[in-house]
């Protein structure tokens, strides 16, 4: 039997098994230490300590990956295999025991043990009868259920019906988790152990019946699925007698591809409705083909498929940098969804409006940003797209018809997740075949587009995953129901500074690459640089500028293709040789103040511009004429100008009734360029002020903003941009209005530091800091070099 004192003797961890005392165990020994603790108990007394590791993929556990509890055997049988160095053992489980120590250090493991002898239990006869009975009953029905297991089992049990035999039999014999069977071995008590299986045993049998109910289903599945096959090869037999043997064939292969689909109910039901009325067609049935066509495309719609996204911010912030310079709005937007996509993964696609002028790097940051983000790319241009059908797909009834172009984006990029950019969305129009502006509204909107159904499929498609990306030019044209559904960030126009950086870190290196030119072939040094940028481009983003370093390669790349130069290091004093006359002249500023002439800043299609405001008064009758290719709005500005000189012109020592002596003449130069906007409503007023009261205007000092009747100056867009385009003309004090003070914060660091900012409230603020004090006639300009003007412009937005 066991001894009852602690004994030291080698121990084998089992891995996935268990012995209970008085049973039989066959298994397979090779690990090293094993066979080493198997032999050392062979050469002693035969009695070896067997317990069940934790963890059995553990090759070497640790003491505390061994469960301390476990069974004294004796080894009855040893077996070498001759291959693979694995041993067969026969033991037999003597008593029940726990290890106090465990050492792995040696050759073998060797555990100090003490017995766990049974525990008398203070229980009923009867009661310690029914558990018995219930055990048997439930091991009956266990082994009735198992085919593999032999019915005599039942007969040994019902031979010797005592609890402790019973519960270690049933616990070797019935198959349940380790841990299950750990708890079974680690109880005492027999009539506990025997409640612990009869719990044990329910669950495996509602488990087996489970099992069973699906392994019926399936076997029913497979009948059916037969008697359709032998039917269908019947079938095919009379197609064939008809003359139309391979359509059969291509319903089959219709059949098994629909029911691969991991798609709903819904979606399976309605493909398998149309293959059954393409099976019905007659041999060259031109309504087959087209069946044949929607079921294709159908079968081509990445139903369940998604690309895994990366959750790595750095990797992806290391990406969107190496790529793009500046657009930090952007980056910083992305890595926020991204960092929100980790934390938690039920989060939905984004959709995001990317608005900025021509060139500031909108399709390609969308670009990069799918690389970042691990999603393919699918790019949709909509510039203009005019029929809803574009985006919704065409009725299948029509000849010719297809689907619309989000889920043919979803076929081409194989992915229902994937990042799909809708390029130039401001320049969809409508005409009598619909509004696609309005179509795109179910397919941007996150709460419904989860069940978007194309016209062509007339089925539900997932889009809820799908990270859109919009890019505009203006918001203007874009309607307010489909701008609602959208996070608008906008991209200003690159400063100087900022296209020195994308010139050196990108075009350069890209353009060079392009023309098979090494770095050491062809340098461009800072001043080069910049002399390309204020001499030979005006513009918001890097196209033109692109295309002016494109130029400069090619001419190098001939020089050295021709042998002249081995390299060419090009300096500022040389791009006229490589580019041609300077394209932008160098702009005169006035050193003098002059009356009724005030620098405005306004904001173009290609970034800020300053634009000077004359104004004259002379005797006449009291009319205000307006010159320039004015806009409405522009219009209206001068006027509240007017009437709010007239309410304060005793303060301002001009003649109360100069409405009605005095001819005004307000012109806006360039006037081949349309201009409109409110800001500039306090540059008109002051150049009003200057005209009509003599006195004359600050010439180094710029400014914007939009006026009031009461003289109020209300905030304006597209500083950042309005001050790059003072500092570009040598201006260093800028007036703006207190409202934008906070605007401040976006502008160019480099811009803020070599501007003087002068923020106003009130009409009168601006006439204390832009006027002179004395009065003063008409000055002769005195011009100096700085900044640049341009030939001519696009429209302009005060």
């Amino acid at each position: 039997m066991y001894r009852n004192e602690s004994t030291v003797m080698p121990m084998l961890a089992l891995r996935g098994l268990s012995v209970f005392p008085g049973m039989m165990l066959t298994f397979d020994v090779e690990r090293s230490a094993s066979i080493a603790a198997l032999n050392q108990a062979v050469r002693s007394d035969q009695m070896i300590f067997l317990a069940t590791q934790i963890d059995p993929l553990a090759d070497a556990p640790t003491a505390d990956e061994i469960f301390r509890v476990g069974t004294v055997c004796r080894v009855r049988q040893q077996l070498h295999q001759p291959r693979g160095g694995i041993t067969r053992v026969l033991v037999e489980g003597v008593y029940r025991a726990e290890a106090t120590t465990i050492d792995t250090e040696e050759k073998y493991y060797v555990a100090a043990i003490h017995p766990l002898p049974d525990i008398e239990e203070k229980i009923s006869a009867a009661r310690r009868e029914a558990l018995l009975r219930n055990c048997l009953s439930l091991f009956d029905e266990y082994i009735q259920a198992r085919p593999e297991m032999m019915n005599k089992q039942i007969l040994n049990l019902l031979a010797n019906p005592d609890p402790v035999y019973v519960s270690n039999y049933v616990a070797q014999n019935v198959q349940f988790p380790v841990e299950e069977k750990q708890k079974v071995l680690e109880e005492q008590r027999p009539c506990r152990r025997l409640a612990m299986l009869g719990k044990i045993l329910n669950n495996e049998l509602n488990i087996i019946s489970i099992e069973k109910e699906i392994s019926d289903a399936a076997q029913e599945a497979m009948n059916q699925s037969q008697r359709e096959y032998y039917l269908r090869e019947e079938l095919k037999v009379i197609q064939a007698e008809l003359g139309g043997e391979g359509d059969i064939d291509d319903v089959d292969v219709y059949r098994q591809k629909i029911n691969a689909l991991p798609v709903s109910a819904e979606i399976r039901e309605k493909l398998l409705k149309e293959l059954g009325r393409l099976a019905k067609q007659p041999f060259g049935s031109s309504e087959a083909a087209v069946m044949r066509g929607y079921l294709d495309v159908c079968l081509e719609v990445p139903w369940g498929k998604m690309t895994k996204e990366t959750v790595d911010l750095e990797k992806a912030r290391k990406i969107l940098d190496d790529e793009h310079f500046g657009l930090e709005k952007v980056k910083e937007r992305i890595i926020e969804y991204l960092a929100v996509k980790q934390l938690s993964h039920d989060m939905k696609g984004g959709l995001l409006c990317l608005v900025g002028p021509p060139g500031t790097g909108k399709t390609s940051i969308a670009m990069s940003v799918a690389k970042a983000t691990n999603r393919k790319l699918c790019r949709i241009s909509l510039g203009g797209v005019h029929d809803e059908a574009e985006i919704r797909g065409h009725r299948k009834t029509y000849i010719g018809s297809m689907p619309g172009r989000i889920v043919n984006g979803l076929i081409q990029s194989k992915s229902l997740n994937p990042l799909m950019v809708l390029d130039e969305i401001d320049k969809l129009s409508s005409d009598f075949r619909g509004d696609p502006a309005s179509a795109l509204l179910e397919a941007l909107d996150g709460e419904q587009n989860n069940a978007f159904r194309d016209n062509y499929l007339e089925l539900p498609v997932d889009l809820s995953q799908v990270f859109f990306i919009t890019t505009a030019n203006s918001l203007d044209t874009i309607p307010r129901a489909l701008l609602d559904r959208m996070e608008v960030i906008e991209l200003s126009s690159y400063t100087d500074e900022e296209k020195l950086e994308i010139v050196k870190r990108h075009l350069l290196p890209k353009q060079r690459k392009k023309h098979g030119l090494k770095a050491s072939q062809l340098k461009m040094d800072d001043a080069a640089i910049r002399a390309v940028i204020t001499g030979y481009t005006r513009e918001s983003g890097v196209r033109r500028l692109e295309r002016e370093i494109a130029s400069i390669c090619r001419k190098a790349a001939t020089a050295v293709a021709d042998g002249k130069v081995k390299s060419l290091n090009v300096k500022s004093e040389k791009l006229e040789t490589l580019l041609g006359p300077v394209k932008y002249k160098p702009e005169m500023l006035r050193l003098q103040s002059e009356v009724g002439v005030v620098h405005g800043l306004a904001y173009t299609a290609v970034g800020g511009e300053m634009l000077d405001v004359e104004a004259i008064a002379v005797n006449g009758s009291g009319k205000l004429e307006l010159t320039g290719n004015l806009g409405d709005v522009m219009k209206e500005s001068a006027k509240a100008a007017v009437s709010y000189i007239r309410s304060r012109s005793d303060k301002l020592g001009i003649d109360r009734d100069f409405y009605k002596n005095l001819d005004i003449h307000v012109h806006y130069p360039e006037g081949a360029v349309p201009k409109d906007g409110p800001s500039a409503g306090i540059t008109t007023c002051v150049a009003l002020v200057s005209a009509l009261s003599g006195r004359a205007v600050r010439h180094d000092i710029a400014m914007t903003g939009e006026i009031s009747l009461r003289g109020r100056v209300l905030a304006i867009g597209g500083l950042r941009e309005k001050t790059m385009a003072a500092l570009r003309n040598g201006i260093k004090t800028v007036i703006i209005p207190a409202d934008n003070l906070s605007d401040l914060a976006q502008i160019d660091q480099s811009v803020r530091a070599q501007l003087s900012f002068i923020p106003v409230s009130h009409v009168d603020e601006v006439l204390e800091n832009a006027l002179v004090d004395e009065s003063a006639g008409l000055s002769l300009p005195v011009s100096v070099t700085v900044g640049t003007k341009k030939t001519g412009k696009t429209g302009v937005r005060q």
